[in-house]
């Protein structure tokens, strides 16, 4: 639930068509029934999309200013591991852990659970689409959902990339840091100031146990190195992407 104090729409820059642009430009029309999914194929491969994550977590707190101050909610945003678990990716609180889903290597099971969250703003690696038969209606069901459809790569940057996102200020690290390493949960206490949240709830405790057997050390290093790559000089980062069709979108499952 830190995300609520922790992130800020003027943390990030965006830059689309050569120009400054803003996160409506990305998600335009942004309401608050939008939902936001992310589909990771490979070895913590979502920290190639954070600050696209990002802007749509901000977002889902700026159309409802009351989701941050009185109502203190986890962002609608679901981590969809296609195939295995790829690491977790809880720190961005994808809370409770039915955000972070654990699918089997199917397109068609993916796009279910694209369909059973509701999602409607789509990011999928970016990959050659393939004909892909859905069951049926699944793939009309979503069309008739999904807004935006967008194109990221683990490493952070697309070729022939539509927008970039960068951060501005150190705190848009933080979330990738803890994704990276995650830090050693203490032990789980009853209560926060009256309410439960995930740091000190003994489920999310066991989920980092859980999801620690997905990927090994040599994949966190390469991880790193990913991240340090796009890094600048003030340890901020930019990251390219790049939108593309929701029926092409469908066909990268």
């Amino acid at each position: 639930m830190h995300v609520i104090a922790l992130l800020k729409s003027e943390m990030f820059d965006v830059e689309i068509g050569g120009r400054k642009g803003s996160i409506s430009d990305i998600f335009p029309a942004w309401n608050a029934h939008d939902r936001f999914g992310m589909v990771i194929d490979s070895p913590l491969g979502g920290l190639g999309a954070t600050h696209l994550l990002q802007i749509a977590i901000t977002s889902f707190y700026d159309i409802k200013p009351s989701r941050r101050a009185e109502r203190k909610i986890y962002p609608e945003i679901y981590a969809l591991h296609s195939g295995k678990g790829y690491g977790a990716h809880t720190a961005f609180d994808f809370w409770p852990r039915r955000r972070e889903k654990i699918l089997p290597d199917d397109p068609r099971t993916v796009l279910d659970a694209i369909n059973d969250c509701g999602i409607t703003r789509l990011a999928v690696p970016d990959r050659l689409p393939q004909d892909i038969e859905h069951r049926p209606k699944e793939e009309d069901a979503a069309l008739d959902r999904i807004v935006t459809a967008v194109a990221y790569s683990p490493s952070g940057r697309v070729g022939r990339p539509d927008f970039i996102v960068s951060g501005n200020d150190k705190r848009t690290e933080y979330n990738p840091g803890r994704v990276l390493r995650p830090p050693v949960v203490r032990e789980p206490a009853p209560q926060h100031r009256g309410v439960l949240i995930k740091e000190v709830d003994p489920s999310y405790r066991n989920w980092l146990l859980e999801r620690d057997a997905d990927i090994g050390e040599v994949d966190r290093l390469a991880a790193e190195r990913r991240r340090e790559a796009i890094r600048n000089g003030q340890g901020l980062v930019t990251e390219s992407y790049r939108f593309i069709s929701v029926i092409d979108a469908l066909r990268c499952l």
